[in-house]
């Protein structure tokens, strides 16, 4: 049979993810992988889950198994309304903050609408924008404020000038992923004028936020400007990523097409285990596990710092994040981070190339490098191998200064 007659022309435009590639090859508990965004198995209160679920069980029995509402049970709902300080009404629940990503472009995007992003950016956001046809415009950062603003406006003024209509920005402003970096509440203010200016939404992501390890917290997009913002949470950074559980925060209005959405997915975000999450929020032992989760990865963070100034090559540089999961490589230009994957993957050690995360596919002599997964003795064997292959590949490109930094 040609099945390939049978797809549709949305197939096309479906990305592979290179993290996902590596999983299929390889057991990670075999190689040093600084190549996705796991939580460490220290991070999960495996003893309050189960108690949460016994107490589930024993409170709401074959309720707790049944179907529900397609907002989201009633007491998560309630509890996350409580939590972050929003009316009840502003609350839909999904099944994980991607799903979130895919339903705020699957009822915004029509083939050939724009999604502006920052560049580089989440590499899951990239493929569900892909698989709905949009045009992906990727605004390189700038620290400047003036700059950053000009970027944008000319970002959006030529997508005009193409006569497209730019939808929504999607942005990870705290901890970004892949940089790690943190978007500084002057730029925030900025991004919510161009949308009131221009008309289109922000969709605001933001799995990390809760996992700061220095610094202050910096105020939401959302809270801004409420009506112009999508806010996305989750629970798998915080809680446990298989009880695939995210949330939005925004307008009624918009809340109630992605509803509609949402109807067709899936029916509902899984029940029991929005009960278990429930519990366990309303128990105070998420604001435990919280902790927990922040003096565990706080350590590797800024270990894996040092140990980088330790081993690196001179000429290699690194993003110097304040909180969640990653931070970014840059290697002299002339380094090809994705020709250079295999070689390093056959000796042992997994990473992202950072081309990956770039709309444009720039950013060739980059790779994200994740830190939460591996406990400190194994960051620092896997950075010892991992710079001794890079120092041998820019010696064979030419580009190698003397070690140490």
């Amino acid at each position: 049979m040609d099945y390939d007659s049978l797809f549709s022309a949305d197939t096309a435009s479906f990305m592979r993810s290179p993290v996902r590639e590596i999983f299929k090859r390889v057991d990670l508990s075999k190689i040093y992988s600084f190549a996705g965004g796991y939580p460490s198995p220290d991070a999960f209160d495996l003893e309050g889950v189960k108690q949460s679920a016994l107490q589930v069980i024993d409170r709401y029995g074959s309720k707790a198994l049944q179907y529900n509402a397609t907002q989201g049970i009633p007491e998560l709902r309630q509890a996350l309304s409580e939590r972050y300080g929003v009316p009840l009404e502003r609350v839909q629940v999904t099944t994980s903050s991607q799903q979130g990503i895919d339903v705020c472009t699957r009822v915004m995007v029509d083939p050939g609408d724009v999604v502006l992003t920052s560049n580089p950016s989440y590499l899951g956001a990239l493929q569900s924008f892909r698989s709905y046809r949009a045009h992906i415009v990727g605004v390189p950062h700038s620290n400047d404020d003036g700059e950053f603003r000009a970027r944008y406006e000319q970002a959006i003024d030529q997508c005009k000038r193409q006569g497209r209509k730019v939808k929504f920005l999607y942005m990870i402003p705290d901890f970004q992923n892949p940089s790690g970096e943190t978007l500084p509440l002057s730029q925030r203010r900025l991004l919510v004028e161009l949308a009131r200016e221009h008309g289109f939404v922000i969709v605001e992501d933001s799995p990390y936020r809760e996992l700061r390890y220095r610094g202050h917290d910096v105020p939401t997009i959302y809270s801004l400007d409420p009506d112009c913002v999508l806010h996305l949470g989750s629970f798998s950074k915080i809680l446990a990523p298989g009880l695939r559980l995210g949330w939005i925060l925004g307008n009624p209005q918009l809340l109630d097409q992605i509803y509609v959405c949402k109807q067709s997915l899936d029916l509902c975000a899984p029940v029991l285990d929005q009960y278990i999450a429930t519990q366990f929020v309303t128990s105070g032992r998420l604001d435990a596990n919280i902790e927990k989760i922040k003096g565990l990865y706080s350590r590797r963070c800024q270990g894996m710092q040092e140990l980088l100034a330790r081993y690196m090559p001179q000429g290699v540089t690194w993003t110097r994040p304040d909180g969640g999961l990653f931070l970014f490589l840059t290697m002299p230009q002339g380094f090809d981070a994705v020709k250079f994957y295999d070689r390093a993957l056959d000796n042992g050690v997994a990473y992202v190339a950072g081309s990956f995360f770039h709309p444009d596919g720039s950013g060739l002599n980059t790779m994200r490098l994740n830190f939460s997964f591996m406990d400190l003795e194994r960051i620092d064997k896997g950075l010892q191998l991992l710079a001794r292959l890079i120092g041998e590949e820019l010696d064979a490109l030419g580009l190698r200064c003397d070690a140490g930094q």
